[in-house]
């Protein structure tokens, strides 16, 4: 199959007016709903979106909302070696992550009614309807990687993130703000080509998959940001989305092809691994995927 420029034009746009809008109307009702608890109103609460809506890399007729419901007064926290609470002053938690994950299931509930949330087991999935888009709401604390520097006003510097533990056990730590930033930044040194490259990657996935490509069965959109964040600036300073995904293919396939080419490679946020444990994908499944675009895309 030869995909040609005028396709990956169109694969580089954003949802349509209608599909923002919806967006925008499921991000609404959340925070409506969680303002509506009186429990939840009364505590340190931030609602924010993140995820490729908040990042402006989601597509047309793929679109969906991840809401994050962060408990600011509660943290889970990361310390230098050899330290502990103590020494930064922490004492025991308020809540349960349980307990609150509850409570942000029963506001959610309260508003939209059962028939219309479904509880998973790292978010509530708010079923769409005419008015909003799918939505993912995750129940978070405050995650605190606490560097061992102090601020210049004598408090403890460390960098904020989230982190909430799935219902099947163990914790997962993100961060949304740092995968915001670094990609705004990467997507105005590229003259705003990165995040359309990024958008094409995923229809390109999304048709190699309609197509039964096994390579492309598997690979997260949160995978494919960061292979393409990892691809260096001049492969996006061709003047044709052919050029370019010929480049950002090509680099980072040849990057990925060995574990010491890429072992050093983060996330867009830069604070945690691509290709090393406890990521559910590997480098051998994104050469593998690389490799069958490039031939699905006709490129010699």
């Amino acid at each position: 199959m030869n995909i040609s420029e005028e396709t990956f034009t169109s694969w580089s746009q954003g949802p349509s007016e209608t599909e923002t809008s919806k967006c925008g109307n499921a991000e609404t009702a959340i925070r409506k709903a969680i303002g509506a608890n009186e429990k939840l109103a009364s505590m340190n609460i931030s609602v924010f979106p993140q995820g490729s809506y908040r990042n402006r890399t989601n597509i047309r007729q793929d679109s969906d909302v991840d809401i994050t419901v962060r408990l600011n007064s509660t943290i889970f926290p990361e310390y230098p070696p050899g330290k502990s609470g103590n020494d930064f002053g922490l004492g025991p938690p308020g809540i349960s992550f349980s307990e609150y994950k509850n409570l942000v299931g029963e506001a959610l509930v309260d508003y939209f009614g059962t028939n219309h949330i479904t509880r998973g087991n790292k978010a509530f999935d708010i079923h769409e309807n005419t008015y909003r888009i799918d939505a993912d709401v995750v129940p978070a604390f405050e995650h605190r990687r606490y560097t061992g520097n102090i601020n210049p006003n004598g408090t403890h510097h460390y960098l904020s993130g989230i982190a909430f533990d799935p219902d099947s056990g163990g914790r997962i730590i993100n961060w949304p703000e740092q995968h915001y930033e670094n990609g705004v930044a990467r997507n105005n040194a590229t003259s705003r080509t990165y995040k359309r490259v990024i958008r094409i990657l995923k229809r390109l996935r999304n048709k190699m998959q309609d197509e039964k490509v096994d390579e492309a069965s598997n690979i997260a959109s949160f995978l494919i940001e960061s292979l393409v964040w990892n691809a260096p600036l001049e492969a996006f300073s061709h003047d044709s989305y052919t050029a370019i995904m010929k480049h950002v293919i090509a680099e980072v396939w040849n990057r990925t092809v060995k574990d010491e080419d890429c072992k050093e490679w983060g996330e867009v946020n830069e604070l945690k691994y691509l290709f090393r444990a406890p990521q559910p994908w590997t480098r051998p499944q994104a050469n593998a995927f690389l490799d069958a675009a490039w031939n699905f895309i006709g490129f010699e």
